[in-house]
């Protein structure tokens, strides 16, 4: 009886994911971010330089952590497993082609970043304890004012479910069995996903109940040597398999654009690579105006500005360097939805008996990197909802969900996560467009003149 319960629950759960995630999404995200893109005059390409060179610049402003450490703690988040286990999906559900819908929205998304970055600055609010903070809900109520409260607490809301890291957590544990437990003849077992679970869960608590300047310090030092490290290993596959890669890179053209199975077949694919970029990159979700809102920084455009890297290293560098391997191996024609399982595969493909154990050592840090930055996520939307004092509760519960997660299936998480993803774009983009004029006009006072007087 509880079976047929639950199959119903998640048959209703998925059948909502598929239609929210479908054109909806696709044009919401997509388009959205393709207006906002031309509405900042190609900002992403246009001020590429001066974004980087942001970084440099110190703040003295209201906050908890650096601009550079917003983007690393960010970054932390969005380079996760996503990156290996999303993109995995992406190319088994939608073929090559929809890694260059993930370009695409890695593109868009750097525009969404810039406004979101922005408006975290230019309207933050106080938390019940009087503490400055910024993000959706304070974007929301103070640039468009307490009227538009529910529309902040429907962010928060679905923020404490989306915010989980259930994803990350099934992959790794996944990821632990297929790699060390079942070539030891020990059977994936609910007990053994438990033990996972309770381990990842207890390594997490000791950052993530440090609060926000410990996740900060430990991002910071974590995310270049991740990323340092995944290039690495993927510039050895590239050289090793080099013959290969010009017809691989053309592939991902072709099948973008193929016709030959009918325009139905192309909007899928491009749907599914936006879908899972979403996942990836989280432009216009909200999440990254969370932890940017906590900047220093005091002028808005300027952290927009760091804000807008993010999607150029997540969906577009780090992502590219996992579709190469998958792709190269050539091992995607599954059934069903896999995601890390077709990752270490074809690691294992191209680099014999060392392959998956390499993976593994980045998808460590790939998946606690984003456990550690998420729990803030979540912290921030129940601490408006709740008040910041309660806080220590929501942790406690993700904490159990890290557990929870280890045990459910992919499939189920995937369906969740989008879900919550695509229900929280939408108060986000729609502040995104409304505020956009007055982010039109602080880039105009910004970008005034050549002196970047901000900037000295």
């Amino acid at each position: 009886m509880l079976d047929k319960i639950w199959s119903s629950i998640a048959a209703a759960i998925q059948a909502v994911s598929d239609f929210v995630c479908g054109y909806p999404l696709f044009i919401w995200l997509i388009g959205g971010g393709l207006f906002l893109f031309i509405y900042s005059g190609a900002a992403p390409i246009r001020y590429f330089g001066r974004a980087i060179h942001s970084l440099r610049i110190k703040h003295e402003g209201k906050g908890q952590i650096s601009s550079l450490q917003a983007l690393a703690s960010t970054i932390s988040s969005t380079v996760g497993m996503g990156n290996i286990a999303g993109v995995a999906i992406a190319i088994v559900m939608g073929g090559p082609g929809a890694i260059f819908w993930m370009w695409v929205s890695a593109l868009v998304g750097m525009a969404s970043k810039f406004f979101e970055g922005s408006l975290s600055i230019m309207y933050k609010g106080k938390d019940n304890l009087g503490e400055t903070q910024g993000g959706p809900m304070y974007f929301i109520t103070e640039g468009l004012g307490h009227k538009w409260r529910p529309l902040a607490i429907f962010f928060s809301s679905v923020g404490m479910i989306g915010c989980l890291c259930v994803m990350q957590a099934n992959q790794l544990a996944e990821s632990l069995i297929a790699v060390f437990a079942q070539p030891a003849g020990v059977s994936d077992t609910v007990g053994l996903r438990a033990v996972i679970g309770i381990v990842t869960g207890f390594t997490v608590a000791c950052v993530v109940l440090g609060g926000i300047r410990r996740i900060s310090k430990i991002a910071t030092r974590i995310v270049p040597l991740m990323v340092g490290l995944y290039f690495i290993l993927i510039f050895v596959i590239v050289i090793l398999n080099i013959q290969r890669v010009p017809e691989v890179l053309a592939s991902i053209f072709r099948e973008a654009f193929n016709l030959k199975a009918g325009f139905g077949a192309l909007a899928g694919t491009a749907i599914i690579g936006a879908r899972r970029a979403m996942y990836v990159n989280e432009a216009g979700v909200g999440t990254a105006s969370l932890m940017h809102g906590a900047s220093r920084n005091t002028e808005p455009i300027r952290e927009g500005l760091v804000a807008m890297l993010e999607p150029a290293i997540d969906s577009g560098l780090v992502c590219t360097l996992t579709a190469l391997p998958i792709l190269l191996a050539g091992n995607y024609h599954v059934e069903g939805v896999q995601g890390l399982t077709v990752a270490l595969q074809s690691f294992q493909i191209l680099i014999p008996g060392a392959g998956q154990y390499l993976l593994m050592v980045i998808v460590f840090f790939f998946a606690f990197s984003t456990m550690f930055s998420y729990s803030y996520y979540g912290m921030k939307c129940s601490g408006y909802l709740f008040g910041m004092q309660n806080v220590r509760y929501y942790n406690y519960f993700y904490l159990l969900m890290i557990v929870v997660s280890c045990i459910i299936s992919l499939k189920t998480v995937v369906t969740v996560m989008d879900l919550a993803f695509a229900l929280m774009s939408v108060p986000t983009m729609f502040c995104l467009l409304r505020l956009s004029p007055r982010v039109k006009r602080a880039m105009h006072a910004y970008f005034g003149n050549n002196s970047r007087p901000a900037d000295k």
